[in-house]
């Protein structure tokens, strides 16, 4: 009796650890979502040439190219070492030009509990092209690798998040089981996005 109960205090202690993993989403655990939110329906996912890419252009102006290329580098850097990251790196970076790039891995948490963890590795990459007053920011590359501990799903964004995977034929809302990842990554892109704009203000 008493080795069964240790037992089940070891499995335990993983979900306790794995639910404090993502800084970003502490305000969003108590979130719920509607399946006809239009924030994540019908061109929520933007495809260029069949790929999966989000890209904003963030407004800075009196700033020049240098300075906040610097901001910028300082921030996907930083990001790097945050909780919910994996095994995340910058790919490279041109300080003539003022690009970086880097490569990231880290959990989206759909469902945190002490009895229950439901989440998903989150692979993309990121790059950032600074100008006088501006820069560009694309994410891309997106997959993801779902149950991984048990039997690891792996789904590519194109195949699995777009207005064709995720939505019903009329666009009016979106689909079991895909739903949760459109919605998990439109939000941590939105977070990224806005983050940026903060830092730069």
């Amino acid at each position: 009796m008493k080795k069964n109960v240790i037992i089940a205090l070891i499995a335990l202690l993983p979900l306790g650890a794995w639910a404090q993993n993502n800084t970003w989403e502490k305000a969003n655990v108590v979130k719920t979502y509607s399946k006809k939110d239009p924030r994540y329906l019908k061109g929520a996912v933007p495809e260029v040439n069949g790929k999966v890419i989000f890209s904003k252009t963030i407004k800075a102006p009196g700033k020049s190219a240098a300075d906040i290329f610097a901001i910028v580098q300082q921030y996907m850097g930083d990001m790097i070492s945050e909780e919910n990251q994996i095994d995340s790196h910058i790919l490279g970076q041109d300080n003539n030009k003022h690009q970086i790039a880097g490569n990231y891995q880290e959990w989206l948490v759909f469902k945190s509990t002490k009895l229950e963890l439901d989440r998903t590795r989150f692979l993309y990459d990121m790059q950032a092209t600074c100008e006088n007053g501006q820069v560009k920011v694309s994410i891309t590359h997106i997959h993801y690798i779902y149950d991984e501990f048990r039997k690891p799903i792996h789904y590519q964004a194109e195949k699995w998040i777009t207005d064709n995977e995720a939505l019903n034929k009329k666009g009016t809302r979106l689909l079991p089981v895909s739903a949760k990842f459109r919605r998990k990554t439109i939000d941590r892109v939105d977070y990224l996005f806005n983050k940026i704009e903060s830092l730069l203000k």
